[in-house]
């Protein structure tokens, strides 16, 4: 049997742990390789509430926040590009397709996931990083199935979150329950802490932290073979 492989390509540090976390430890604990691939540093974030570095040095501090996300997730060290944060909707798209078709040719991954056309948020960079993962993907051989992140629009309406970019609840490819990764997944978020000021649900009570973050969605967007071992996932 071939090793299992995921790529998650997202555009910062931090993009990996809040959303997608659980699923990835889950997959990691059921033996599959997850590879993290970020395009920028997150040098336009956030230095903490109050400052935990300065500016200059927030590349290097939210690489380090993201190699200990991954730790936390039981991931594969992750890989990072040098584009810039806030703009990588300008990169030129051939050679940034071209970076990560290497990296899927050197992980050969059967599953990929990044954003979808909405970018959760609607952050151009999380467009822009979604769109040129498809591009790569499509161009890929090997890779069977490529998945997006996503937020069913009732569970939005129902915690009256209102500047989350949804899906209508039917377009839900799979749903994980990962609460059996909980402390994980908390851990990883906790791992950015020049970011956690930046998300409301960071401030928010348990309950309604277990309610957005404890069940994370995606929309399988394109197949081109059989072999996507995420089909079942939420059943097992």
């Amino acid at each position: 049997m071939a090793e299992r492989c995921l790529l998650a390509v997202f555009a910062h540090p931090d993009d990996e742990a809040y959303r997608p976390g659980g699923t990835l430890a889950l997959l990691a604990r059921r033996g599959v390789r997850v590879q993290v691939l970020v395009a920028t540093r997150g040098q336009a974030g956030s230095c903490g509430e109050p400052p935990l570095c300065t500016i200059d040095d927030l590349p290097v501090v939210r690489e380090r926040e993201l190699r200990c996300a991954c730790a936390a997730l039981c991931l594969e060290p992750p890989r990072l590009l040098d584009y810039q944060d806030r703009h990588l909707d300008q990169a030129d798209p051939e050679s940034i397709i071209a970076e990560i078709l290497a990296i899927v040719n050197e992980f050969r991954p059967q599953v990929m996931l990044t954003f979808g056309t909405d970018g959760i948020s609607g952050h151009p960079d999380h467009i822009a990083i979604g769109r040129f993962a498809a591009e790569a993907f499509h161009h890929a051989s090997g890779v069977s199935a490529l998945y997006t992140i996503a937020v069913p629009k009732s569970l939005a309406e129902n915690l009256g979150i209102a500047q989350i970019r949804t899906v209508p609840d039917e377009t839900i490819t799979l749903r994980v329950d990962v609460s059996t990764v909980w402390e994980a997944k908390l851990a990883a978020i906790r791992c950015h802490a020049t970011q956690l000021g930046t998300s409301p649900i960071t401030r928010a009570s348990r309950e309604r932290q277990r309610v957005f973050l404890g069940m994370e969605f995606f929309v399988r967007v394109a197949l081109k073979g059989g072999n996507d071992f995420l089909v079942g996932l939420e059943e097992k």
